[in-house]
């Protein structure tokens, strides 16, 4: 089972104790995953679907227990996998699916008509709690989250512009960056900081989780860290060993042409260090003279052989 669908799961067991947080919780779900269906005499179905049986089941007993309604559960061959199943949830309209929709704010009345706005109800997110639950319900209807060891990604599909902006604004109401795209047909609501999402699954209520992605992403970037002293240490070693090469070389030009005598002490000095030391750094070659000389003195004198063996070339 994937990370994302471990975290729904555990969102999924949590019990909201309030009546009008569980209320915003289901409209959150609805709204991110339910159709409706115009039956006849002119009357609605609702139908809900998910490939989560869990969520199936927790939402078969939301709805039980919020409006004591016993929702219709059929489980068939999903349309969207090679294998899997898709759990639908279906109340007719004996069964006050009408209802249902103008409570979660899906249905509202304009001018005497009927109509399904786009828009979050804000009757539903007065308070930060049920703000919390609306999140959680719409997480478990069209959310997703990656695992921290392949990237850091977490996202909520929805259908309209109006619906992801408005959802946006409701996660950046907790203090929170999340970002809008468009992907196909769909308007993606999306966090990408690692710190963000790991307390945006600790606000729906993914404690167990949180814990999980904050102990892979403090292994993770330890490990980055680690990997990039590796590096800048061996890119270090690669330019002092390329230095000395040349250096040595330049050396060997001056021994040949002239010897080293014709050099002053200073510069024989430092030329013999660097025979005898091929591999030592300039900071550890001044530090073997004496007395000791700075890395940008060592680096003066080697300009001045280096001088010398271009008259010799």
């Amino acid at each position: 089972m994937s990370f994302s669908a471990d975290v729904k799961n555990e969102v999924a067991r949590s019990e909201e104790q309030k009546n009008c947080c569980t209320l915003a919780e289901i409209a959150g779900f609805i709204r991110m995953c339910g159709s409706v269906k115009l039956s006849g005499g002119g009357k609605l179905d609702l139908k809900i679907s998910t490939e989560n049986p869990a969520i199936a089941r927790a939402f078969l007993k939301r709805i039980k227990s919020y409006f004591g309604v016993n929702a219709n559960l059929k489980i068939g061959q999903s349309n969207l996998l090679k294998k899997g199943y898709i759990y639908e949830l279906t109340i007719d309209a004996e069964n006050n699916a009408e209802q249902i929709l103008r409570e979660t704010g899906i249905l509202r009345v304009k001018e005497g008509h009927n109509y399904f706005p786009d828009d979050i109800s804000s009757d539903l997110v007065k308070s930060r709690c049920c703000k919390r639950a609306y999140l959680r319900g719409a997480f478990l209807g069209a959310g997703t989250v990656s695992h921290p060891e392949k990237s850091y990604h977490m996202e909520i599909v929805c259908s309209s512009p109006t619906l992801a902006h408005d959802l946006k604004r409701l996660i950046n109401s907790f203090g929170f960056r999340s970002k809008v795209t468009e992907r196909r047909n769909s308007y993606v609501v999306y966090l990408k900081e690692s710190e963000q999402i790991s307390d945006f699954l600790a606000l729906i209520g993914a404690n167990k989780h949180v814990l999980e992605f904050e102990n892979v992403r403090i292994v993770k970037e330890l490990r980055n860290k680690t990997n990039r002293i590796v590096n800048c240490e061996s890119a270090n070693l690669d330019k002092t060993i390329n230095s000395a090469s040349r250096q040595i070389e330049m050396i060997r030009l001056i021994e040949s042409k002239g010897g080293l005598a014709c050099l002053s002490e200073k510069l024989r000095e430092i030329a013999l260090l660097r025979l005898e030391h091929p591999e030592s750094s300039l900071a550890e070659l001044g530090q073997m003279l004496d007395p000791p000389l700075k890395k940008s003195g060592v680096n003066h004198r080697f300009r001045k052989l280096e001088e010398i063996a271009e008259r010799f070339r």
